[in-house]
């Protein structure tokens, strides 16, 4: 899906550099027991931006290519050409089943 770690501080309640204020004492019990109390984060995504686009005649796609005529030496040959412009992105798309964040602390499967 393509997503990555957040990158700034204080968006997401699960960063933590574990220095500072949580680090002292019990760091990590401290910092999930404040987080299933005091905040209302859930862990999970239920969203996420489409890679997806649509053209000008509403078709749905990655990538899209048009046919071009070329002709070189007397020879007709035909080409695809990339199309980039006039595509819209679809944007924002729910998820069928929710995922985990990535900057999700807890491990979920030790081996």
């Amino acid at each position: 899906m393509g997503g990555s770690g957040s990158k700034s501080r204080g968006f997401w309640p699960f960063a933590g550099s574990g220095t500072g204020p949580d680090a002292a004492g019990g760091g990590h019990e401290q910092s999930l027991a404040r987080l299933r109390g005091a905040r209302s984060a859930t862990p999970f995504v239920f969203t996420r931006r489409s890679s997806l686009y649509y053209d000008e005649d509403g078709d749905l796609a990655h990538e899209f290519y048009e046919e071009t005529i070329v002709t070189k030496n007397g020879r007709k040959r035909a080409k695809l050409k990339r199309i980039q412009k006039n595509l819209i992105p679809q944007g924002i798309v729910k998820l069928d089943h929710p995922r985990i964040h990535v900057d999700f602390p807890v491990v979920l499967c030790e081996v």
